[in-house]
């Protein structure tokens, strides 16, 4: 199986964020594998193991994405591709475009991916290349069973339930927490990844794609904390006075109705 697996590199979700000029400060961050992209990783390396072929790992992002790729590799991952351009916006949109137009000649069997990333929670990427390879996909995986003959058997969160659904590969899916419990990097598997082919693209490196197609769909224009919380109010009186209080905080205080 030729598995291709999309990766981000994240906060990691334990550091204390920071905002500074409506944006949020990278000083001293420690970066990780985007949690969901690490099941993704994960069952890919699994399916391998029991299906045979190769891992492959593509992301975009700064040079220091690079960094939660040799992890990866050292999981257990065969290959990784890193899209550095500073060309690229960062929107979902434009990423997807270049991801897609890298994988079209790819001959994947299988794509996987987060179902969203930790900082931007938008999970649209990896459904957006879907759509533009005109692969199906089912998000939300928490089981994935393939069968010699090439047929997916995929179990997703829906609701609070569990949806059942069949689909031929090629195809592409996001993981959902639940799918598998990600593997430590061991150290021979480190040293390992040392040695394992790591290439770095930009742009220009893209087959069939410009900086002028990439138009910037999104744009975030700030960030800022919620205000603080004060503290609660118990309302006096009968329940008259109490509900026209109410509605007169409401209205003058919280500017709501």
């Amino acid at each position: 199986m030729n598995i291709w697996v999309l990766l981000k590199q994240t906060f990691d979700t334990e550091e204390k964020i920071v905002l500074t000029g409506g944006g949020i400060s990278e000083a001293g961050v420690k970066w990780i594998i985007n949690p969901y992209d690490e099941y993704a990783v994960e069952e890919a390396i699994r399916l391998v193991e029991q299906h045979g072929g190769k891992v492959n790992l593509l992301s975009v992002g700064p040079e220091r994405a690079g960094e939660a790729l040799r992890t990866a590799l050292a999981m257990g991952a065969d290959e990784a591709v890193l899209i550095h351009d500073p060309r690229i916006p960062q929107d979902e949109w434009a990423i997807a475009k270049v991801l897609s137009a890298f994988l079209a000649d790819q001959g994947a069997d299988l794509i996987l991916g987060g179902n969203f990333s930790v900082d931007n929670g938008a999970g649209q990427v990896a459904i957006r290349i879907a759509e533009q390879l005109g692969l199906p996909h089912i998000g939300s995986i928490t089981k994935l069973d393939i069968s010699a003959a090439g047929e997916a058997v995929v179990h997703r969160d829906a609701e609070g339930d569990t949806e059942i659904i069949d689909v031929q590969l090629p195809a592409l899916f996001t993981a959902q927490q639940g799918l598998n419990e990600p593997r430590y990097p061991t150290l021979p598997g480190i040293m390992k990844a040392k040695k394992k082919p790591f290439r770095l693209l930009s742009l220009d490196d893209i087959p069939g794609i410009s900086p002028q197609e990439l138009e910037v769909r999104t744009t975030r224009v700030s960030l800022s904390l919620p205000p603080s919380r004060q503290a609660g109010v118990i309302l006096q009186g009968d329940l008259a006075a109490q509900v026209a209080d109410l509605i007169r905080r409401l209205r003058q205080d919280a500017k709501v109705i």
